[in-house]
């Protein structure tokens, strides 16, 4: 299995070589050079494995070519050990033929946990295998973040430092970061939005003297393994309720793009996706594009559905690359024209094949809290703003009853426990490892939104490092 840029400039690597990696140098994001083809069979034999060992068997393909199978098989092992539900994933029924899964089961309470773990573990393995050091870096709308600093934190072989924009997160979020007390752990808060942190995270990764000299390395989802390990629950959710036998839909609270698009790999990869809701909130620059083909930037506006508070979706790319027939050169142009302008216009053939797999649903914070107060007072639940968009664009863009839909419960209601008791009167509360959260002591950096700031920031710290 090799891996190509989006942007057709940047050489083909194996996977231990893009796990590192992360972006390409030529500013493009990794993909498989070729989608691994699933039969009905194979998938029919995921029915009834534990998660652990149908993350094996669909993962395996993308992976066992750089790393041996039994060594891949025990890393994912354990990183699903220490999940809190036996399911790791769970699914419930809401209504009749409608589906939630449950995707906070893991440490840090998000659905980043389920590719985040496992992230964590491949490096170690892959670093200590070849003797050497990285340095994260990466930015956070607020789940990411702490899923990161999970994964990484001391381990002797990483120095991760996690990029926030300051006051737009929630204090569970920032708390859940910011308590960490590994000293490889470096929290920074930046005066600005995610976009922002996002800017300059990839600032950091476009110089390539600096990429070079702290060995740069990222864990946003712009790192291909992220996706790999996000595509692993759509093809357990399908094989449950009946792939390949019947196909199955899904709705998706979508930030940075990357958890929809593994749904969409899972579909290249022969799992019957019926189709796929693309959930957004005023912050909907995707749900627009999907109306009218025309991707142009707005201002990030902050919302109760804090971690999609995104204009500029990274993962989009890998999406259009494959609109764009794989034309990385075409891409490039295009991708530089948007940066540029604010404004990217896509073809009415390229738009039709887009909705022919996706629909669009945006939804404000009224609406948000509407839907959580409806769905506790139907069935009890506890939804979280970023679930709740995802359920309400189940019920509004659902193409046939016959087909199962499964709205991807990204995070734990007490993750935003003020939205929460706004919609319902009801304070979820936090699982006991997380009970003294507001109790333990916080170290975070403020910075500016001002890139060779960051820079001396990490590489001061980086370079204390290395001489004590």
């Amino acid at each position: 299995m090799r891996y190509i840029s989006t942007r057709g400039a940047a050489p083909p690597l194996a996977f231990s070589e893009v796990l590192l990696t992360g972006l390409a140098r030529d500013g493009g994001l990794y993909v498989p050079e070729d989608w691994p083809q699933f039969s009905g069979e194979d998938i029919q034999a995921l029915a009834g494995l534990t998660y652990s060992e149908a993350a094996f068997r669909v993962m395996a393909p993308f992976v066992t070519d750089d790393i041996g199978a039994q060594t891949f098989a025990k890393l994912v092992e354990d990183t699903y050990a220490g999940f809190s539900h036996p399911a790791v994933a769970p699914l419930k029924e809401l209504r009749p033929n409608e589906w939630l899964m449950e995707l906070f089961h893991g440490p840090t309470l998000a659905f980043k946990d389920y590719a985040m773990q496992l992230l964590g573990r491949l490096f170690d393995h892959v670093l200590r295998e070849r003797g050497e050091k990285v340095t994260v870096v990466g930015a956070t709308s607020g789940d990411t973040g702490s899923a990161a600093i999970e994964a990484c934190r001391d381990r002797a072989a990483i120095e991760i430092f996690i990029l926030h924009p300051r006051n737009r997160i929630s204090e569970v979020q920032r708390r859940q970061m910011t308590t960490v007390g590994s000293a490889n752990v470096h929290n920074i808060a930046i005066e600005g939005s995610f976009d922002d942190c996002q800017d300059l995270v990839k600032g950091m990764f476009g110089d390539r003297a600096f990429r070079d000299e702290m060995r740069l390395a990222a864990f946003n989802s712009i790192n291909w393994a992220r996706i790999l390990g996000q595509i692993v629950y759509y093809f357990v959710a399908g094989a449950a309720l009946g792939a390949p036998a019947r196909s199955v839909a899904f709705s998706v609270p979508t930030g940075n793009f990357g958890n929809i698009y593994a749904g969409y790999v899972a579909r290249c990869m022969g799992l019957p996706v019926d189709h796929l809701v693309l959930g957004t909130n005023r912050n909907d620059i995707l749900a627009r594009f999907l109306s009218s083909g025309a991707m142009t930037l707005d201002e990030v506006r902050p919302t109760l559905s804090v971690s999609m508070d995104i204009q500029v979706a990274s993962n989009f790319e890998r999406l259009l690359f494959d609109l764009f027939e794989r034309d990385g050169e075409a891409l490039a142009q295009e991708m530089r024209r948007f940066r540029d302008e604010g404004v990217m216009q896509v073809s009415a053939g390229r738009l039709a094949a887009l909705r022919e797999i996706f629909d669009g649903h945006s939804m404000d914070d009224e609406e948000t809290l509407d839907t959580i107060a409806g769905i506790y007072r139907e069935t009890g639940e506890l939804l979280d703003p970023h679930t709740a968009i995802g359920v309400a664009g189940a019920r509004r863009h659902r193409r046939a009853r016959s087909v199962p839909i499964v709205s991807l419960a990204n995070a734990h209601p007490a993750k935003f426990p003020e939205a929460v008791e706004r919609a319902t009167g009801v304070r979820p509360a936090l699982p006991d490892h997380l009970l003294d959260l507001f109790e333990r002591p916080e170290s975070v950096d403020f910075l500016p939104n001002d890139l060779a700031r960051v820079q001396a920031f990490v590489r001061g710290r980086v370079v204390e490092k290395r001489v004590a």
